[in-house]
């Protein structure tokens, strides 16, 4: 089948149409590979279009495509006691990362007002803003079980207003869950969100929203009192309906004994190793940002993102200023006798 023929079958105009053959025509010509020995011209067309691409894309799925994971598959993992591994996204290049190093979750934290917004704190961001990440993170993820975090004010008026924003997270968002924090006070909100179909995570201990009524980010349940309050807030957003929870900021071994007397998952952020799973911000864990960040307690760095990514950018301003860069086999050739014709023709110009 002809490059024309192959394109003419569309639904394009025949303008449009003759336009975009004459391009993959010429594709082809620059192409040595692109021959018409190949299966198909127009899987010719589509690997030449990608190959002169500015701009490649970044959706390509993993090598070994998993099974996607769903709500039965985190009750499995935690069923047998293997470890349930959850890490946050803000945008398509992050979800694209988790999702191809196998996270079972992926979060679409609140955090992002601080690492990727540059806010101060979780309380700024919007819900419209939340929903825009969710979108760009659902875009990337093809094997891990989405969740969207309820940014503080959309749902804590009333059940109804809770999940109104639900909805906008499921339906505009497409993730596949939402997560919300507080214990004991929530519970009414959380069965009225698991009740419309909406998979909740639940978020006790520290819980950073409230960071103004805690006196900050500081640790929960290190008294035999606040320990209970922790337990009593697990166990009722459990009853509540929500499939696993968070637990923030906690000493370990009161996690550990929590997680015990829950029938639920639980996912720990410094709650030690007696967690059902871990979740960390990827912008932290990733080494992600500049030299003296603070970063908590609880935080592994796995990775040098920032310094990386800052010799990157050091070595091609250099070259671009020496004009190292951008070499000859950075650039598109062109006939000899076709340059020869131009440069004449713009001679006396």
């Amino acid at each position: 089948m002809s490059t024309v023929t192959c394109l003419r079958r569309s639904s394009r105009p025949r303008r449009l149409t003759v336009a975009v053959s004459a391009i993959a025509r010429n594709s082809l010509l620059q192409s040595p590979s692109a021959t018409a020995s190949t299966p198909s011209a127009c899987g010719a067309v589509a690997s030449s279009h990608v190959r002169h691409s500015s701009h490649s894309p970044m959706g390509a799925a993993p090598a070994n495509q998993r099974k996607k994971v769903t709500l039965g598959t985190l009750r499995s993992l935690h069923g047998r006691g293997e470890p349930i591994t959850m890490m946050t996204a803000h945008d398509f290049p992050s979800a694209h990362v988790a999702d191809h190093a196998g996270m079972d979750v992926i979060l679409v934290g609140d955090s992002l007002a601080m690492v990727a917004l540059g806010m101060e704190d979780t309380s700024e961001v919007l819900v419209e803003e939340m929903l825009l990440h969710c979108r760009s993170v659902a875009r990337a993820t093809k094997g891990a079980f989405t969740v969207g975090d309820l940014p503080m004010g959309s749902y804590e008026i009333s059940p109804e207003q809770a999940l109104s924003t639900a909805i906008r997270f499921i339906k505009e968002g497409r993730v596949q869950s939402i997560k919300l924090e507080g214990g004991k006070e929530m519970a009414p909100t959380i069965r009225k969100i698991t009740a419309a179909g909406i998979p909740v995570l639940g978020h006790v201990g520290l819980t950073p929203q409230r960071q103004n009524a805690l006196g900050g980010f500081r640790v929960q349940g290190k008294t035999s009192k606040s320990a209970m309050s922790v337990l009593e807030d697990a166990l009722a957003v459990q009853k509540a309906g929500c499939f696993a929870i968070v637990l923030e900021a906690v000493p370990a071994e009161v996690a550990a004994l929590v997680t015990q007397k829950l029938a639920i998952p639980t996912i720990g952020i410094g709650a030690g190793a007696g967690c059902s799973g871990q979740v960390l911000v990827q912008t932290d864990m990733t080494g992600n940002f500049p030299p003296g960040r603070y970063l908590p307690k609880f935080v592994k760095k796995y990775g040098h993102v920032w310094s990386e990514a800052l010799k990157a950018i050091e070595t091609y301003r250099v070259e671009v200023k020496s004009r190292d860069y951008p070499a000859k086999e950075h650039t598109y050739p062109m006939p000899e006798e076709e340059f020869a014709a131009f440069e004449k023709a713009v001679k006396n110009l």
